[in-house]
Protein backbone atom coordinates (compact mmCIF):
# COMPACT_ATOMS: atom_id res chain seq x y z
CA UNK A 1 0.00 0.00 0.00
CA UNK A 2 1.14 3.52 -0.71
CA UNK A 3 2.75 5.10 2.36
CA UNK A 4 1.37 8.42 3.56
CA UNK A 5 3.29 10.75 5.84
CA UNK A 6 0.44 11.31 8.27
CA UNK A 7 2.44 13.73 10.38
CA UNK A 8 2.10 16.46 7.78
CA UNK A 9 -1.58 15.87 7.21
CA UNK A 10 -2.79 16.89 10.64
CA UNK A 11 -5.11 19.87 10.46
CA UNK A 12 -7.54 21.48 12.86
CA UNK A 13 -10.73 19.50 13.12
CA UNK A 14 -12.69 22.59 12.20
CA UNK A 15 -11.19 25.78 10.82
CA UNK A 16 -14.31 27.82 11.44
CA UNK A 17 -16.50 28.71 14.38
CA UNK A 18 -18.33 25.77 15.99
CA UNK A 19 -20.99 24.45 13.66
CA UNK A 20 -24.70 24.71 14.55
CA UNK A 21 -26.48 21.80 16.17
CA UNK A 22 -27.95 20.72 12.85
CA UNK A 23 -24.48 20.23 11.32
CA UNK A 24 -23.85 16.82 9.77
CA UNK A 25 -20.68 15.19 8.45
CA UNK A 26 -19.53 12.06 6.64
CA UNK A 27 -21.67 8.94 6.83
CA UNK A 28 -23.72 10.47 9.65
CA UNK A 29 -24.98 13.10 7.20
CA UNK A 30 -26.95 10.53 5.20
CA UNK A 31 -30.55 11.70 5.27
CA UNK A 32 -29.76 14.67 7.54
CA UNK A 33 -31.27 17.42 5.37
CA UNK A 34 -34.04 17.41 2.73
CA UNK A 35 -33.41 18.82 -0.72
CA UNK A 36 -35.34 22.00 0.02
CA UNK A 37 -32.81 22.92 2.72
CA UNK A 38 -30.58 24.09 -0.13
CA UNK A 39 -31.09 26.78 -2.75
CA UNK A 40 -31.03 25.72 -6.38
CA UNK A 41 -28.11 26.85 -8.54
CA UNK A 42 -30.55 28.85 -10.65
CA UNK A 43 -31.65 30.81 -7.58
CA UNK A 44 -28.03 31.62 -6.78
CA UNK A 45 -27.40 32.49 -10.43
CA UNK A 46 -30.01 35.24 -10.41
CA UNK A 47 -27.46 37.41 -8.56
CA UNK A 48 -24.17 35.58 -9.05
CA UNK A 49 -24.51 35.38 -12.83
CA UNK A 50 -20.85 34.99 -13.76
CA UNK A 51 -20.22 32.31 -11.17
CA UNK A 52 -23.34 30.42 -12.21
CA UNK A 53 -22.35 30.33 -15.88
CA UNK A 54 -18.81 29.28 -15.00
CA UNK A 55 -20.13 26.53 -12.74
CA UNK A 56 -22.45 25.25 -15.48
CA UNK A 57 -19.43 24.58 -17.70
CA UNK A 58 -17.39 22.95 -14.95
CA UNK A 59 -17.34 19.33 -13.82
CA UNK A 60 -18.71 20.50 -10.47
CA UNK A 61 -22.10 20.79 -12.19
CA UNK A 62 -21.71 17.44 -13.99
CA UNK A 63 -20.06 15.07 -11.54
CA UNK A 64 -23.30 13.13 -11.14
CA UNK A 65 -24.62 13.42 -14.68
CA UNK A 66 -21.65 12.83 -16.95
CA UNK A 67 -21.70 9.48 -18.71
CA UNK A 68 -18.81 7.54 -17.20
CA UNK A 69 -19.81 8.34 -13.61
CA UNK A 70 -23.37 7.21 -14.31
CA UNK A 71 -22.20 3.95 -15.87
CA UNK A 72 -19.60 3.31 -13.18
CA UNK A 73 -22.09 3.93 -10.37
CA UNK A 74 -25.15 2.12 -11.67
CA UNK A 75 -23.50 -0.76 -13.55
CA UNK A 76 -20.54 -1.42 -11.28
CA UNK A 77 -20.63 0.25 -7.85
CA UNK A 78 -24.26 -0.31 -6.86
CA UNK A 79 -24.52 -3.97 -7.89
CA UNK A 80 -21.10 -4.69 -6.39
CA UNK A 81 -22.16 -3.07 -3.10
CA UNK A 82 -25.27 -5.25 -3.05
CA UNK A 83 -23.17 -8.42 -3.50
CA UNK A 84 -20.24 -7.74 -1.16
CA UNK A 85 -20.79 -6.50 2.38
CA UNK A 86 -17.22 -5.20 2.55
CA UNK A 87 -17.96 -2.54 -0.06
CA UNK A 88 -21.66 -2.01 0.78
CA UNK A 89 -21.06 1.57 1.95
CA UNK A 90 -20.24 2.80 -1.55
CA UNK A 91 -23.88 2.49 -2.62
CA UNK A 92 -24.60 5.60 -0.57
CA UNK A 93 -21.07 6.94 -0.17
CA UNK A 94 -20.30 7.68 -3.82
CA UNK A 95 -23.01 10.31 -3.63
CA UNK A 96 -21.35 12.10 -0.73
CA UNK A 97 -19.13 13.80 -3.30
CA UNK A 98 -20.86 13.23 -6.64
CA UNK A 99 -24.43 14.08 -5.58
CA UNK A 100 -24.17 15.50 -2.06
CA UNK A 101 -27.71 16.92 -1.94
CA UNK A 102 -29.05 13.47 -2.76
CA UNK A 103 -26.86 11.95 -0.06
CA UNK A 104 -27.98 14.53 2.49
CA UNK A 105 -31.60 13.92 1.55
CA UNK A 106 -31.16 10.15 1.93
CA UNK A 107 -32.18 9.76 -1.70
CA UNK A 108 -29.80 6.91 -2.59
CA UNK A 109 -29.36 5.55 -5.08
CA UNK A 110 -30.48 8.81 -6.65
CA UNK A 111 -32.80 8.88 -9.66
CA UNK A 112 -30.90 8.40 -12.88
CA UNK A 113 -29.83 11.63 -14.61
CA UNK A 114 -32.54 11.39 -17.28
CA UNK A 115 -35.16 11.79 -14.53
CA UNK A 116 -33.85 15.31 -13.91
CA UNK A 117 -34.04 15.25 -10.13
CA UNK A 118 -32.11 17.58 -7.86
CA UNK A 119 -29.36 14.98 -7.72
CA UNK A 120 -28.42 16.41 -11.12
CA UNK A 121 -27.25 19.59 -9.43
CA UNK A 122 -24.11 17.62 -8.51
CA UNK A 123 -21.87 19.87 -6.40
CA UNK A 124 -23.93 23.05 -6.26
CA UNK A 125 -23.40 26.64 -5.10
CA UNK A 126 -25.41 26.43 -1.88
CA UNK A 127 -23.90 23.12 -0.92
CA UNK A 128 -20.34 24.47 -0.97
CA UNK A 129 -21.20 27.83 0.59
CA UNK A 130 -22.90 26.21 3.58
CA UNK A 131 -19.96 24.00 4.52
CA UNK A 132 -18.58 25.13 7.88
CA UNK A 133 -15.52 22.91 8.12
CA UNK A 134 -14.60 19.25 8.34
CA UNK A 135 -14.67 16.60 11.03
CA UNK A 136 -11.55 14.74 12.11
CA UNK A 137 -7.85 15.19 11.45
CA UNK A 138 -7.65 14.51 7.71
CA UNK A 139 -10.12 15.74 5.07
CA UNK A 140 -11.39 12.75 3.12
CA UNK A 141 -14.49 10.72 2.22
CA UNK A 142 -16.93 13.68 2.35
CA UNK A 143 -16.23 14.52 6.00
CA UNK A 144 -17.33 18.09 5.31
CA UNK A 145 -19.75 19.61 7.82
CA UNK A 146 -22.94 20.80 6.13
CA UNK A 147 -24.95 23.60 7.77
CA UNK A 148 -27.75 24.64 5.41
CA UNK A 149 -29.68 27.81 6.12
CA UNK A 150 -29.75 31.54 5.57
CA UNK A 151 -26.06 31.94 6.41
CA UNK A 152 -23.67 31.55 3.47
CA UNK A 153 -19.95 31.21 4.04
CA UNK A 154 -17.34 32.94 1.90
CA UNK A 155 -13.62 33.64 1.95
CA UNK A 156 -13.83 37.43 2.42
CA UNK A 157 -14.64 39.53 5.48
CA UNK A 158 -17.15 42.36 5.75
CA UNK A 159 -19.42 41.50 2.83
CA UNK A 160 -23.15 42.09 2.97
CA UNK A 161 -25.94 40.67 0.83
CA UNK A 162 -29.54 41.86 0.47
CA UNK A 163 -30.66 38.24 0.13
CA UNK A 164 -28.83 36.15 2.74
CA UNK A 165 -26.49 36.37 5.69
CA UNK A 166 -22.81 36.33 4.78
CA UNK A 167 -19.99 35.21 7.04
CA UNK A 168 -16.25 34.94 6.44
CA UNK A 169 -15.00 31.38 6.83
CA UNK A 170 -11.28 30.66 6.85
CA UNK A 171 -11.97 27.05 5.92
CA UNK A 172 -13.14 28.10 2.45
CA UNK A 173 -9.68 29.53 1.77
CA UNK A 174 -7.95 26.28 2.71
CA UNK A 175 -6.81 23.31 0.66
CA UNK A 176 -8.53 21.08 3.22
CA UNK A 177 -11.87 22.29 1.84
CA UNK A 178 -11.01 20.55 -1.43
CA UNK A 179 -9.56 17.54 0.35
CA UNK A 180 -12.91 16.52 1.82
CA UNK A 181 -13.76 15.06 -1.59
CA UNK A 182 -10.40 14.94 -3.35
CA UNK A 183 -9.03 12.46 -0.83
CA UNK A 184 -10.73 9.08 -0.66
CA UNK A 185 -10.01 5.92 1.30
CA UNK A 186 -11.41 2.62 0.08
CA UNK A 187 -13.23 0.20 2.41
CA UNK A 188 -9.90 -1.67 2.54
CA UNK A 189 -8.03 1.36 3.91
CA UNK A 190 -6.27 2.31 0.66
CA UNK A 191 -5.94 5.96 -0.39
CA UNK A 192 -7.58 5.59 -3.79
CA UNK A 193 -7.78 9.35 -4.31
CA UNK A 194 -5.12 11.53 -2.74
CA UNK A 195 -4.88 14.77 -4.69
CA UNK A 196 -4.90 16.93 -1.56
CA UNK A 197 -2.40 14.58 0.13
CA UNK A 198 -0.08 14.78 -2.90
CA UNK A 199 -0.27 18.56 -2.75
CA UNK A 200 0.36 18.53 0.99
CA UNK A 201 3.52 16.46 0.54
CA UNK A 202 4.79 18.56 -2.37
CA UNK A 203 6.56 21.89 -2.86
CA UNK A 204 3.49 24.02 -3.52
CA UNK A 205 2.09 23.41 -0.05
CA UNK A 206 5.30 24.69 1.54
CA UNK A 207 5.10 27.84 -0.60
CA UNK A 208 1.45 28.54 0.20
CA UNK A 209 0.19 27.88 -3.34
CA UNK A 210 -3.27 26.41 -2.77
CA UNK A 211 -5.67 24.40 -4.93
CA UNK A 212 -7.82 27.48 -5.56
CA UNK A 213 -4.88 29.50 -6.90
CA UNK A 214 -4.76 27.22 -9.95
CA UNK A 215 -8.33 25.93 -10.20
CA UNK A 216 -10.14 29.12 -9.11
CA UNK A 217 -7.76 31.87 -10.31
CA UNK A 218 -8.51 35.41 -9.15
CA UNK A 219 -9.41 38.18 -11.60
CA UNK A 220 -11.00 41.61 -11.50
CA UNK A 221 -14.77 41.38 -11.57
CA UNK A 222 -17.96 41.33 -9.54
CA UNK A 223 -19.03 38.55 -7.21
CA UNK A 224 -22.68 39.56 -7.78
CA UNK A 225 -24.57 41.88 -10.08
CA UNK A 226 -25.03 44.45 -7.30
CA UNK A 227 -21.48 44.18 -5.93
CA UNK A 228 -18.58 46.54 -6.43
CA UNK A 229 -15.74 45.42 -8.67
CA UNK A 230 -12.76 43.80 -7.01
CA UNK A 231 -10.62 40.68 -7.05
CA UNK A 232 -12.81 37.61 -7.19
CA UNK A 233 -12.04 33.91 -7.52
CA UNK A 234 -13.31 32.57 -10.82
CA UNK A 235 -15.47 29.47 -10.42
CA UNK A 236 -13.84 27.58 -13.29
CA UNK A 237 -12.70 24.42 -11.48
CA UNK A 238 -10.82 23.41 -14.62
CA UNK A 239 -8.78 20.23 -14.31
CA UNK A 240 -8.48 16.76 -15.81
CA UNK A 241 -11.52 17.23 -18.08
CA UNK A 242 -10.26 20.51 -19.55
CA UNK A 243 -7.97 20.28 -22.62
CA UNK A 244 -6.66 23.76 -21.90
CA UNK A 245 -5.56 22.74 -18.43
CA UNK A 246 -3.94 19.58 -19.73
CA UNK A 247 -2.09 21.27 -22.58
CA UNK A 248 1.53 21.73 -21.64
CA UNK A 249 1.05 20.48 -18.07
CA UNK A 250 4.12 18.32 -18.70
CA UNK A 251 7.01 19.85 -20.63
CA UNK A 252 8.91 17.55 -23.00
CA UNK A 253 12.33 17.74 -24.59
CA UNK A 254 14.26 15.00 -26.39
CA UNK A 255 17.72 14.59 -27.88
CA UNK A 256 19.97 11.87 -29.34
CA UNK A 257 23.31 10.95 -27.82
CA UNK A 258 24.91 11.84 -31.14
CA UNK A 259 23.61 13.48 -34.32
CA UNK A 260 25.50 11.35 -36.86
CA UNK A 261 25.03 7.60 -36.54
CA UNK A 262 26.42 4.68 -38.54
CA UNK A 263 23.45 2.72 -39.87
CA UNK A 264 24.88 -0.40 -38.22
CA UNK A 265 24.85 1.24 -34.77
CA UNK A 266 22.01 1.94 -32.37
CA UNK A 267 20.42 5.34 -31.98
CA UNK A 268 19.97 6.28 -28.31
CA UNK A 269 17.40 8.95 -27.45
CA UNK A 270 16.60 10.56 -24.14
CA UNK A 271 13.23 12.18 -23.41
CA UNK A 272 12.84 14.51 -20.43
CA UNK A 273 9.37 15.08 -18.96
CA UNK A 274 8.87 17.85 -16.39
CA UNK A 275 5.66 18.38 -14.41
CA UNK A 276 5.71 22.12 -14.76
CA UNK A 277 2.18 23.15 -13.76
CA UNK A 278 0.42 20.73 -11.44
CA UNK A 279 0.75 20.94 -7.65
CA UNK A 280 -0.05 17.21 -7.49
CA UNK A 281 1.03 14.12 -9.38
CA UNK A 282 0.12 13.54 -13.03
CA UNK A 283 -2.23 11.78 -13.37
CA UNK A 284 -4.11 12.32 -10.11
CA UNK A 285 -7.61 11.75 -8.77
CA UNK A 286 -9.21 8.72 -10.42
CA UNK A 287 -5.85 7.15 -11.14
CA UNK A 288 -7.45 3.73 -11.58
CA UNK A 289 -9.25 5.03 -14.68
CA UNK A 290 -6.72 7.41 -16.15
CA UNK A 291 -3.76 6.69 -18.35
CA UNK A 292 -0.90 8.96 -19.44
CA UNK A 293 1.61 7.50 -21.85
CA UNK A 294 4.66 8.40 -23.94
CA UNK A 295 4.72 7.27 -27.56
CA UNK A 296 7.88 7.64 -29.68
CA UNK A 297 8.22 7.11 -33.43
CA UNK A 298 10.98 7.43 -36.02
CA UNK A 299 10.39 8.57 -39.60
CA UNK A 300 13.16 7.83 -42.10
CA UNK A 301 14.17 9.85 -45.15
CA UNK A 302 11.54 8.10 -47.30
CA UNK A 303 8.71 8.62 -44.81
CA UNK A 304 8.58 5.11 -43.36
CA UNK A 305 7.42 5.07 -39.72
CA UNK A 306 8.95 2.92 -36.97
CA UNK A 307 7.64 2.54 -33.41
CA UNK A 308 10.19 2.74 -30.58
CA UNK A 309 9.45 0.89 -27.32
CA UNK A 310 10.86 2.38 -24.12
CA UNK A 311 14.00 0.97 -22.53
CA UNK A 312 13.05 -0.79 -19.25
CA UNK A 313 14.62 0.59 -16.06
CA UNK A 314 14.28 -2.56 -14.02
CA UNK A 315 12.35 -1.36 -10.97
CA UNK A 316 9.87 -3.57 -9.13
CA UNK A 317 6.44 -3.52 -10.73
CA UNK A 318 7.68 -1.85 -13.91
CA UNK A 319 5.67 -4.26 -16.04
CA UNK A 320 2.54 -2.24 -15.23
CA UNK A 321 4.18 0.92 -16.60
CA UNK A 322 5.04 -0.50 -20.02
CA UNK A 323 2.11 -1.08 -22.35
CA UNK A 324 1.28 -4.68 -23.14
CA UNK A 325 -1.61 -6.73 -24.46
CA UNK A 326 -2.32 -8.58 -21.18
CA UNK A 327 -5.85 -8.73 -19.76
CA UNK A 328 -6.94 -7.00 -16.55
CA UNK A 329 -9.96 -5.70 -14.60
CA UNK A 330 -11.37 -9.18 -14.00
CA UNK A 331 -13.25 -8.01 -10.90
CA UNK A 332 -15.74 -6.23 -13.13
CA UNK A 333 -17.22 -9.67 -13.49
CA UNK A 334 -18.57 -9.45 -9.92
CA UNK A 335 -21.09 -6.63 -10.45
CA UNK A 336 -21.71 -7.63 -14.06
CA UNK A 337 -22.39 -11.23 -12.98
CA UNK A 338 -20.00 -12.71 -15.53
CA UNK A 339 -18.56 -15.93 -14.16
CA UNK A 340 -14.85 -16.56 -14.77
CA UNK A 341 -14.55 -13.18 -16.46
CA UNK A 342 -11.22 -13.05 -18.26
CA UNK A 343 -11.05 -9.26 -18.31
CA UNK A 344 -10.29 -6.80 -21.09
CA UNK A 345 -6.97 -5.48 -22.45
CA UNK A 346 -5.23 -3.57 -19.71
CA UNK A 347 -3.92 -0.63 -21.73
CA UNK A 348 -5.24 -0.42 -25.29
CA UNK A 349 -2.21 1.54 -26.52
CA UNK A 350 0.87 0.54 -28.57
CA UNK A 351 2.82 -2.22 -26.84
CA UNK A 352 6.08 -0.92 -25.40
CA UNK A 353 4.96 2.65 -24.69
CA UNK A 354 5.83 4.06 -21.27
CA UNK A 355 2.82 4.58 -18.99
CA UNK A 356 2.81 6.98 -16.06
CA UNK A 357 0.44 5.38 -13.58
CA UNK A 358 -0.03 3.69 -10.24
CA UNK A 359 -1.87 0.37 -10.63
CA UNK A 360 -4.71 -0.45 -8.24
CA UNK A 361 -5.11 -4.07 -7.09
CA UNK A 362 -8.23 -5.81 -5.81
CA UNK A 363 -8.18 -8.20 -2.79
CA UNK A 364 -7.12 -11.02 -5.13
CA UNK A 365 -4.14 -9.02 -6.42
CA UNK A 366 -5.67 -8.30 -9.84
CA UNK A 367 -5.52 -4.88 -11.43
CA UNK A 368 -8.82 -3.04 -11.01
CA UNK A 369 -10.59 0.11 -12.13
CA UNK A 370 -13.06 -0.26 -9.25
CA UNK A 371 -11.54 2.06 -6.65
CA UNK A 372 -13.92 0.84 -3.94
CA UNK A 373 -12.53 -2.68 -4.44
CA UNK A 374 -8.89 -1.59 -4.10
CA UNK A 375 -6.79 -3.18 -1.38
CA UNK A 376 -3.24 -2.37 -2.50
CA UNK A 377 -1.14 -0.55 -5.08
CA UNK A 378 1.73 -1.24 -7.43
CA UNK A 379 4.67 1.02 -8.13
CA UNK A 380 3.75 4.70 -8.20
CA UNK A 381 5.30 5.82 -11.49
CA UNK A 382 3.43 9.08 -11.92
CA UNK A 383 5.12 12.46 -12.42
CA UNK A 384 5.21 14.44 -9.20
CA UNK A 385 4.99 18.23 -8.92
CA UNK A 386 8.18 19.76 -10.34
CA UNK A 387 9.56 16.29 -10.93
CA UNK A 388 11.50 15.41 -14.07
CA UNK A 389 11.52 11.87 -15.42
CA UNK A 390 13.97 10.79 -18.12
CA UNK A 391 13.04 7.97 -20.47
CA UNK A 392 15.54 6.31 -22.82
CA UNK A 393 14.78 4.76 -26.20
CA UNK A 394 17.30 2.61 -28.08
CA UNK A 395 16.57 2.07 -31.76
CA UNK A 396 18.34 -0.46 -33.95
CA UNK A 397 17.86 0.78 -37.54
CA UNK A 398 16.50 -2.07 -39.69
CA UNK A 399 18.25 -3.09 -42.89
CA UNK A 400 15.46 -1.52 -44.95
CA UNK A 401 15.82 1.95 -43.42
CA UNK A 402 16.52 4.84 -45.80
CA UNK A 403 19.81 6.63 -45.24
CA UNK A 404 19.81 10.32 -44.45
CA UNK A 405 17.84 12.32 -41.94
CA UNK A 406 15.64 10.42 -39.49
CA UNK A 407 13.14 12.44 -37.47
CA UNK A 408 11.95 11.30 -34.07
CA UNK A 409 8.73 12.47 -32.43
CA UNK A 410 7.68 11.96 -28.81
CA UNK A 411 4.02 12.45 -27.91
CA UNK A 412 2.56 12.46 -24.39
CA UNK A 413 -1.09 11.39 -24.47
CA UNK A 414 -3.86 11.23 -21.89
CA UNK A 415 -7.15 9.38 -21.55
CA UNK A 416 -9.68 9.92 -18.75
CA UNK A 417 -10.70 6.29 -19.08
CA UNK A 418 -8.70 3.37 -20.43
CA UNK A 419 -9.93 2.66 -23.96
CA UNK A 420 -10.74 -1.07 -23.68
CA UNK A 421 -12.81 -0.47 -20.52
CA UNK A 422 -14.75 2.30 -22.22
CA UNK A 423 -15.42 0.08 -25.23
CA UNK A 424 -16.45 -2.90 -23.12
CA UNK A 425 -18.92 -0.88 -21.04
CA UNK A 426 -20.27 1.14 -24.01
CA UNK A 427 -19.09 4.42 -22.54
CA UNK A 428 -19.55 7.34 -24.98
CA UNK A 429 -16.34 7.95 -26.97
CA UNK A 430 -15.75 11.43 -25.54
CA UNK A 431 -15.04 9.85 -22.14
CA UNK A 432 -12.01 8.01 -23.54
CA UNK A 433 -10.84 10.39 -26.25
CA UNK A 434 -7.07 10.71 -26.57
CA UNK A 435 -5.92 14.18 -25.49
CA UNK A 436 -2.49 15.54 -26.43
CA UNK A 437 -0.59 16.91 -23.43
CA UNK A 438 2.64 17.76 -25.23
CA UNK A 439 5.13 16.66 -27.88
CA UNK A 440 8.76 17.08 -28.88
CA UNK A 441 10.97 16.11 -31.82
CA UNK A 442 14.61 15.66 -32.74
CA UNK A 443 16.69 14.09 -35.53
CA UNK A 444 19.81 12.17 -36.47
CA UNK A 445 21.67 11.62 -39.73
CA UNK A 446 22.14 7.97 -40.71
CA UNK A 447 25.16 7.15 -42.89
CA UNK A 448 26.73 3.98 -44.28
Amino acid sequence: MKRIALSILLAPALLAAPAPVEAASGGAALGAHPYDSYETPEACGSCHTDFYEQWRQAMMSQCYTHHWDEIEYFRLAVPHAEKDEKVAEVKAGCNGCHAPLSFLAGDVPPPRPEENSRANESVSCDFCHTIAGFEGEIPYNFNWISTPGAKKFGPKPGLESPVHETEENEFMRSAEFCGTCHNEMSPYGAWVKATHIEWKEGPYSEEGVLCRHCHMPAARGKSAVMAEEGWVAQHLFHGAHDPGKLAGAVEIRMHPETREVDVRDAVVLKVQLFNAKAGHKIPTGSVEDRIVWLHVEAVDAKGKIYHLPVDPKGFDGEEYTIASDVLAYQDMGIPLEIRNFKGVPRDGIPVGDRIFRMPYFDPQGRMTIQQWNTKSFGADYRIGPRETKIETFTWEPPETVALGKVTFRAVLNYQKLVGPVAEFLDVPPEESEVVLINHASTWVELYD
